[in-house]
């Protein structure tokens, strides 16, 4: 995907890897200055390198998104080096699987302070520099899981499912300034979450598939990229699947 994001300035959360990796690479391949998260520093440098080898400005940023005030350092460090907040990119994201009766409080709480809370607190830090600025792009990495359930998932789901009512709740509220909030349920993706499915696994995935296929690190990153272009400029308080016409 080709669109024009030069000058911009994104924050991805949950980038060292995966899903959170490409998409921090695609836009920089665009143009966009780069702000690499995780809470853990492992492979961060190398993502840092092969980004400012693109002739883009980069830099790591070791943060928990579930903490509030990690969150609020993480954007407030993004303006203080490079002036601006332009891109969201709430990536990060954890799973803890279990069926409902025997799933541990401790794992539906992580999921959901990681994956919902960490959203929510990301978007309240950068909600004001955008609101100063009158521009911005948030994008929400959500999941089909919060759109159909899955079982063994209920935690993850309620996540997911969450941060789609937080997207179209955030959109109303900052529209009016002229900030687009938008997210993306991605279905089934090739990254280290679907390692795990064995072989039959996927067969039966697939076959629910109209494309017949998972789909790559790369058809998220596009869209990511588009929809933060002004080739979007119309395009706010959406839900795009990302799944191949999964049924």
């Amino acid at each position: 995907m080709k669109v024009d994001l030069k000058g911009k300035a994104a924050i991805v959360t949950g980038s060292t890897l995966g899903i959170g990796r490409e998409i921090a690479l695609t836009l920089a391949e665009n143009g966009a200055d780069i702000v690499v998260n995780s809470f853990v520093e492992d492979g961060a440098d190398s993502v840092v390198q092969e980004i400012r080898a693109l002739g883009v400005r980069a830099f790591f940023v070791k943060a928990d998104v579930s903490d509030a005030s990690q969150a609020q350092a993480m954007v407030d460090k993004t303006v203080e080096e490079f002036g601006k907040v332009d891109i969201l990119i709430n990536n990060a994201g954890i799973t803890r699987d279990s069926l409902i009766p025997v799933m541990a409080d401790e794992d539906f709480d992580k999921v959901m302070r990681v994956n919902l809370y960490g959203t929510f607190n990301m978007t309240r830090a950068a909600y004001v520099p955008m609101m100063k600025q009158r521009s911005g792009v948030i994008i929400n990495i959500s999941s089909v899981i919060g759109i159909f359930g899955n079982s063994g998932q209920a935690n993850y789901a309620a996540s997911k499912a969450g941060i789609i009512g937080l997207t179209l709740s955030a959109a109303r509220e900052l529209g009016v300034r002229g900030v687009r909030v938008n997210a993306i349920a991605p279905g089934y993706i090739q990254s280290d979450m679907t390692k795990v499915l064995s072989d039959e696994q996927r067969s039966k995935i697939a076959v629910r598939i109209a494309l017949n296929r998972l789909g790559t690190p790369e058809d998220v990153a596009n869209t990511v990229a588009f929809l933060c272009s002004d080739e979007a400029s119309y395009i706010t308080g959406q839900v795009i699947r990302v799944d191949g016409g999964m049924q």
